[in-house]
């Protein structure tokens, strides 16, 4: 027996099983297909909570020279100062293991200039270390940086884009930065401004304050292992003892390994580990002075030393590990 409804004309007309049968198998149907995409989403909200936090160390090589020089050194003149980029960046990259404890680090952008782009001698030395790219602008008449805001807002915007990272320490100053945090802020990133103590006022543009979704300051404290006044011979190897070799430096940071290890014990250790390849700026810092001392040599700026030295120093504990 058919059922009688209204049609949109007001007139009677007959539905018959049949067609209740196609409405039937159409709802069926379609709860299916509800139910399918239900599973999907679920499935992808599964992956997304399985994936890593992951985040990414921003640069600009002009405002860290300039405010570290001043804070330390009384000075904004390269010229005047030495810096220990290498040191440094391990040091960023250890304090954004802590801020960001459940995240990987992707890797440190480096920006600077160069005339012609083309990489000076410590520029080439930082682009060699693990985990960081040198992105390079161009210098003027006046050696002021040019094009690097527009590379720092490239960088972050695509990687925002790509969903590469979720947080971004930008360790910078100049208010045309405001665009980039704008721009990665679109995709969903979180981008949070490092800046540099200021012996007097505010070294960082309010409008790039007010757009951050964090702040944080690094201190005196934190800068001096690794900005210091430029003497004549400052961070020269010395005439008197020759430049030691890598197996040479190598061997000293297991040497000081194996005193580290029995001053601390293996509880330490296992707190150490983790962090592997990138040791604590303390401890960094610790073994530098010490291997120095041993050397009876100035392995500043010597990155290929100081590479040696952690290998020696990470081999010889994870073999009692």
């Amino acid at each position: 027996m058919g059922l009688w409804r209204l049609n949109g004309t007001g007139c009677v007309r007959s539905v018959t099983a049949g067609t209740m049968g196609a409405m039937n198998d159409d709802l069926a149907d379609l709860t299916a297909r509800i139910d399918r995409t239900n599973e999907l989403l679920q499935r992808m909200l599964a992956e997304v909570a399985k994936t890593p936090s992951t985040h990414a160390i921003f640069v600009d090589a002009g405002y860290l020279y300039a405010a570290a020089g001043r804070l330390v050194a009384g000075t904004e003149d390269r010229r005047s100062f030495d810096l220990d980029a290498e040191g440094l960046i391990d040091a960023l990259i250890d304090r954004a293991r802590t801020i960001f404890a459940d995240s990987r680090l992707l890797r440190v952008y480096w920006y600077d200039g160069a005339r012609r782009r083309i990489h000076t001698a410590e520029q080439q030395s930082i682009a060699e270390l693990p985990d960081v790219k040198v992105r390079l602008g161009n210098l003027n008449a006046n050696n002021q940086q040019k094009g690097v805001d527009s590379l720092i807002r490239t960088d972050l915007e695509s990687l925002a884009r790509h969903r590469a990272i979720s947080d971004a320490a930008l360790l910078g100053g100049d208010e045309d930065l405001v665009s980039a945090v704008e721009a990665a802020q679109g995709y969903g990133a979180r981008v949070h401004l490092w800046g540099i103590e200021a012996p007097e006022g505010r070294n960082q543009a309010e409008p790039l304050l007010w757009e951050v979704d964090s702040q944080r300051t690094l201190d005196l404290d934190f800068f001096k292992p690794y900005v210091s006044r430029r003497t004549a011979a400052s961070y020269e190897p010395s005439s008197a003892t020759a430049r030691p070799s890598r197996e040479d430096v190598r061997f000293v940071g297991a040497q000081i390994a194996a005193k580290w290890l029995a001053a601390r014990g293996r509880d330490a250790l296992v707190d150490l580990l983790p962090g592997h390849p990138y040791l604590p700026g303390s401890v960094d810092q610790d073994l530098l002075v010490e291997a120095e001392q041993l050397l009876a040599y100035s392995l500043r700026g010597q990155s290929d030393l100081r590479r040696a030295l952690r290998d020696g120093f990470w081999e010889h504990l994870q073999t009692q590990y």
